[in-house]
């Protein structure tokens, strides 16, 4: 009986082996040491694994100079849509990690190369538009810096309507440049950022942008720096400071703040503002989405700083945490891994 019964696992083992190798994406077994302990047949053509040989090795020293390589570096932190194959030629994947039981993970991976390419024409035809758009926007706007309203006083508030537009027109043109820049970007840098000079420079953007209009407070708990794009980082920080002090009205108050949790960090911006309803807070970094068109309308936002925020985020390994109720304000958390913290000697 027991002979039986150690013959239908055998069996049965077999059976979800030959089912593994027949899935059209890559599965590779993880120990606890970050070992390779066994990996299905279509992990040889998209990642150049093969048996016996590559049995037994360091997941990530396997894949050691790649973007696979420098993404398992930093600890594999969440799903990532398209990056590169390990092989040369080989195809765009769509990686993540599955921890399994206590210890081991499977690394799982799959041909996206049809969508690649179609992500790809979308970015081009959007970059490319806006590229085109630049420059006659700026003859506009340089043409309707030339009129003078006290010449035609009775042109006067549409003269000031159109500049509103043309700078406005501008600004959402230079966002959509800056997402395709980020969105053609599979990595970020590893420069070290001094959170204190940028911490300042966003409370003088912020009392700037107030004008004394709101309470602005800013609140360092952390002395830790972070790893990663200065330009892009201040990009994505600057955006949640613009938001709070357009969405919050007069005499309310606005909080920045920079804090440890646990081995990471976060950077939060809370205001005291309108306040989102929980139904839209999924979709807020949808690009032009809106909660409410005539308010960004009126305060002159473009829709697309959220997804700014979203992507410098996404390649710095870090999560958008957002809470909010009507009426009661808007808390937006960026949570940074320890992989993109550098403390500070003390």
């Amino acid at each position: 009986m027991r002979q039986q019964a150690q013959s239908e696992s055998v069996r049965w083992l077999a059976e979800l082996r030959r089912s593994a190798d027949a899935l059209p994406d890559a599965s590779v077994l993880v120990d606890q040491r970050g070992r390779i302990r066994w990996f299905n047949h279509t992990a040889g053509s998209l990642l150049g694994l093969f048996r016996p040989q590559d049995r037994g090795h360091e997941l990530g020293a396997r894949f050691a100079g790649t973007e696979l390589g420098a993404w398992l570096r930093h600890g594999g932190m969440g799903p990532v849509t398209d990056i590169a194959s390990p092989l040369p030629e080989g195809p765009r994947l769509g990686v993540m990690l599955i921890p399994v039981g206590r210890r081991a993970r499977i690394l799982l991976a799959r041909d996206v190369s049809a969508i690649s390419r179609l992500e790809q024409m979308r970015r081009d035809f959007v970059a490319n538009v806006s590229h085109e758009l630049r420059t006659p926007l700026t003859v506009i706007h340089g043409y309707l810096e030339l009129l003078d309203p006290n010449d035609v006083p009775a042109l006067a508030p549409v003269l000031d309507e159109m500049r509103t537009q043309s700078r406005r027109m501008g600004q959402i043109v230079e966002d959509l440049l800056t997402l395709s820049r980020l969105e053609a970007q599979q990595t970020a840098v590893d420069d070290r950022v001094a959170m204190a000079p940028m911490l300042a420079s966003l409370l003088r953007e912020a009392e700037a942008l107030s004008q004394s209009r709101h309470r602005v407070e800013l609140v360092r708990e952390s002395r830790a720096d972070l790893i990663g794009s200065s330009r892009d980082l201040h990009s994505a920080f600057s955006n949640l400071v613009s938001n709070a002090v357009r969405y919050t009205p007069t005499g309310g108050s606005i909080r920045i703040s920079w804090r440890d949790v646990g081995e990471g960090a976060v950077y939060a911006v809370e205001d005291s503002g309108y306040g989102i309803p929980a139904d839209h807070i999924s979709r807020l970094t949808e690009r032009f989405y809106r909660v409410s068109s005539s308010r960004s309308r009126a305060t002159g936002g473009t829709g697309l700083g959220l997804s700014i925020v979203k992507h410098v985020l996404s390649l710095h390994q870090a999560e958008l945490h957002i809470e909010s109720r009507p009426g009661k304000g808007s808390t937006f958390s960026c949570e940074f891994p320890a992989a993109r913290i550098q403390r500070t000697a003390t």
